[in-house]
């Protein structure tokens, strides 16, 4: 029995995405569950996964097609993944990929199950490498792909020994420093069936290639990607609907720097995540929107809509861009929770599983370029919300401090806010109460 394999349900605010890759193709057994295609939206990539056991049938839609929510995607034939043979499956594997083939390039440049014969590579089992390949961020999975790599061959540096765009990347350059690149896998029989013999024969010598001479002005034309055409929109948006200013002052990060020294290792021990500044942002953040209420609200056509709780979004660079996970009733939540929430989106966002309802909302925005060695910087209000906080660079500078001129740690605070709600008054002693909540974190601790 056929089952039809359906684009999901997308969220109310988006119309339509584009089905980035296939991870299986006709003729491949899948299991319950398992990836078999990433829909790319204007927020988050999403999953396809097999709603039963069986073989993929037939693909009804190449990738980079752009579909809509219920359109049928593929076939699935139930229940067949046990009557097929190692034989009959490399066989429909091997149709597949030659069907899926340019016709310039002829069908034995790719053997369907990623096994190479001769050079330095090893043959390997398709269910290595597509096991590989289903634990890669959507980036990471389609920098392999367009390479042909083997993830396997790759010295993984992420978190839980995950592939990171710049091990691929890394391994690149270390391949054609030595000469070891190639655009296509090594050649296999036609038929794709390995013999024996084929597989101990020794590669072809090739010959020495002349490298290419390079002008110095080459060019590379590369489509921006949903995500990044929807940052693009949402920064023009920002900048034209609203009137953006931005205010600066500075923090003495002294008696926070002291706070963690002392505690960290206990509240590590305790919680089971490391005691980062951002909780300290976030909790000085939420006692100046308090204090200035009109900093946490929204313009809605001719109102002003004041929100009584403190969503706050916390920016988090990705490889696909930056996207701001929000950290719910963060003035309900201690250190402890905002850091491992923190820490759990962070990770979602680059392994390319973050959902869209992680996205959503958000009263108040904090971002960090400090993190890439940013000194100051104006950003941008993530609209329709009225103003945003820049953390930066911490840097030791001599100060005055009680008539004596000492070392500090400190940090330039930038807080960006639409003029048309907020005044200056209001935008500078919020930053002002961020200043000293931070250069005093005992008040926060105990509300005073």
């Amino acid at each position: 029995m056929s089952i039809e394999i359906r684009v999901p349900q997308l969220p109310e605010s988006i119309a339509d995405a584009t089905l980035v890759a296939w991870h299986k193709q006709p003729g491949q057994t899948v299991s319950r569950d398992e990836n078999l295609a990433d829909l790319e939206t204007d927020k988050v990539v999403l999953e396809v996964p097999a709603p039963t056991n069986g073989v993929i049938r037939e693909l009804k839609v190449p990738s980079g097609t752009t579909v809509t929510s219920g359109q049928v995607l593929a076939l699935i034939d139930e229940g067949s993944a046990a009557g097929v043979t190692p034989s009959s499956q490399a066989a429909a594997e091997n149709t597949a990929v030659k069907a899926t083939q340019p016709a310039s390039k002829p069908a034995s440049a790719v053997a369907s199950n990623g096994a190479a014969v001769g050079g330095a590579s090893s043959a390997r089992s398709s269910e290595d490498e597509e096991g590989g390949k289903d634990k890669l961020s959507p980036a990471v999975r389609r920098l392999v792909e367009e390479n042909h790599l083997n993830p396997a061959d790759i010295t993984a540096s992420g978190r839980d020994g995950r592939l990171t765009k710049s091990d691929v990347v890394e391994y690149l350059e270390k391949q054609k420093a030595s000469g070891g690149v190639s655009q296509a896998p090594p050649s296999a029989p036609a038929s794709g069936n390995v013999t024996p013999a084929a597989a101990k024969a020794p590669a072809p010598t090739s010959k020495p290639s002349v490298p290419a001479v390079s002008t110095g002005r080459n060019e590379q034309r590369v489509a921006m990607t949903r995500l990044r055409q929807r940052i693009a929109q949402r920064m023009v948006e920002a900048q034209s609907s609203q009137a953006l200013l931005t205010s600066f002052n500075e923090v003495d990060l002294t008696a926070v720097n002291e706070l963690r020294a002392k505690y960290k290792d206990r509240f590590e021990k305790s919680h089971g995540v490391k005691l980062g500044f951002m909780s300290f942002f976030v909790k000085a953040a939420i006692e100046g929107l308090k204090k200035f209420p009109v900093v946490n609200a929204t313009i809605d056509g001719t109102d002003i809509v004041y929100h009584e709780f403190y969503d706050i979004g916390v920016a988090v660079s990705t490889d696909r861009g930056l996207m701001v996970p929000v950290v719910r009733d963060a003035d309900l939540k201690s250190f402890a929770d905002i850091e491992k929430e923190i820490s759990a989106y962070a990770a979602k966002a680059r392994e390319g599983s973050i959902g869209i309802e992680d996205l959503t909302g958000g009263t108040f925005t904090i971002t960090n370029g400090g993190v890439f060695g940013s000194l100051m910087s104006t950003p941008i209000v993530n609209a329709p919300q009225s103003a945003i906080l820049g953390m930066h660079k911490i840097q030791e500078r001599p100060m005055v401090v009680s008539g004596e001129i000492k070392i500090r740690p400190m940090m330039y605070l930038a807080v960006t806010y639409d003029h048309r709600l907020i005044d200056g008054r209001e935008a500078v002693q919020f930053l002002v109460t961020i200043k000293d909540s931070l250069e005093d974190p005992g008040r926060m601790l105990l509300g005073v």
